[in-house]
């Protein structure tokens, strides 16, 4: 079962994520909250649209914008709306 791992922390695990060029999206339903912080950062994709991000707080320590999610993607990224991605040191085993 694929999962995110960061600082020895399970972040999210899942056996529905959906691959998208490359990155593991989890379901919304797959994270575990305790660990994610909302961020102020944003950016945009052509295809998918405009990119939230959650930094990522374990014992202390702070993982900036280490994941992100699409809360209203684009037609062609329907399927990952809401689902979360991680990069920047975060560990995805599938």
């Amino acid at each position: 079962m694929p999962k995110a791992i960061w600082n020895d922390a399970t972040l999210a695990e899942s056996e529905n994520t959906v691959v998208v060029e490359g990155n593991h999206y989890f379901p919304p339903d797959s994270i575990h909250k305790e660990y994610f912080k909302d961020s102020d950062t944003h950016t945009t994709c052509p295809w998918k649209g405009v990119a939230s991000y959650y930094s990522i707080e374990v014992d202390g320590q702070v993982n900036k914008d280490a994941a992100w999610y699409y809360p209203s993607a684009k037609e062609k990224a329907k399927n990952i709306e809401g689902y979360v991605a991680f990069w920047r040191g975060v560990k995805v085993e599938a």
